[in-house]
């Protein structure tokens, strides 16, 4: 009798089932994502790398004679580059996903309301571009698949304004900022990446002990203490 046919493990052969590595994730416009390792992963923008293509296909289709034939050749055309942006679009999510599933155990992440930010026109086409949705997405079912902790901590927590080394809270922290010193400890801080280092800690404290991390409030259960008030400075 011939041997069964082995199954692969869903991680792919020789790759453990479990990963001591936990990771904190800023998701951003620039950089897609910033993670708490340091690293940066700069966005594809596959809509921008196809606009001017995806324009000249939009005015040649509507230009066309309508219900003639090479009108329908040009719709065929401009459904054809539509596809290509969604297909380089999810290629680039899909493989950074499932490394980042791949590599960690913990994956915290913040909880935030991608409707409500793609209302501001000014960002909006920028929003849609870099896809945090389906971003968010595949993090929930490969988690999911592949026995990860997926945490989503409180969109309210004060992750940018909050120095991770010593705690402390500035008033004010304009986007062009993207890298400030903290007038408490004096430590250089690159804007998402120590957004990401707060996020992996507020995540590590909801899943050790259920807190609910919000704003200017600490929360306690068991042993768990969040500390999130502190005194209010801008930044120099």
């Amino acid at each position: 009798m011939s041997p069964e046919p082995r199954i692969p493990t869903p991680l792919g052969e020789g790759v453990s089932t479990k990963s001591p590595n936990e990771i904190g994730v800023d998701v951003g416009r620039a950089s897609l994502v910033a993670l708490s390792t340091g690293e940066k992963i700069a966005n594809p923008k596959g809509f921008k790398a196809k606009y001017s293509q995806l324009r000249r296909s939009q005015k040649a289709w509507s230009r066309k004679q309508k219900e003639s034939n090479n009108r329908y050749k040009a719709r065929l055309k401009l459904a054809k580059v539509h596809q290509e942006i969604v297909d380089a679009i999810e290629d680039f999510l899909h493989k950074l996903t499932t490394r980042l599933v791949r590599e960690n155990q913990t994956i915290a992440l913040e909880d935030w309301a991608v409707k409500n930010r793609v209302k501001n026109r000014k960002r909006a086409l920028s929003i849609s571009d870099a896809s945090w949705g389906e971003l968010v997405k595949q993090l929930e079912y490969k988690c999911d698949w592949y026995d990860r902790t997926l945490i989503k901590i409180d969109r309210w927590f004060p992750i940018s304004q909050r120095g991770f080394d010593c705690g402390h809270i500035v008033e004010k922290l304009p986007l062009n900022i993207r890298e400030w010193d903290c007038p408490k400890c004096r430590t250089h801080h690159d804007r998402d990446v120590n957004t990401a280092l707060n996020i992996l800690a507020a995540g590590l404290a909801v899943s050790v002990c259920g807190a609910k991390v919000r704003p200017n409030r600490v929360s306690l259960k068991g042993c768990c203490e969040i500390p999130v008030s502190g005194q209010k400075q801008k930044p120099k």
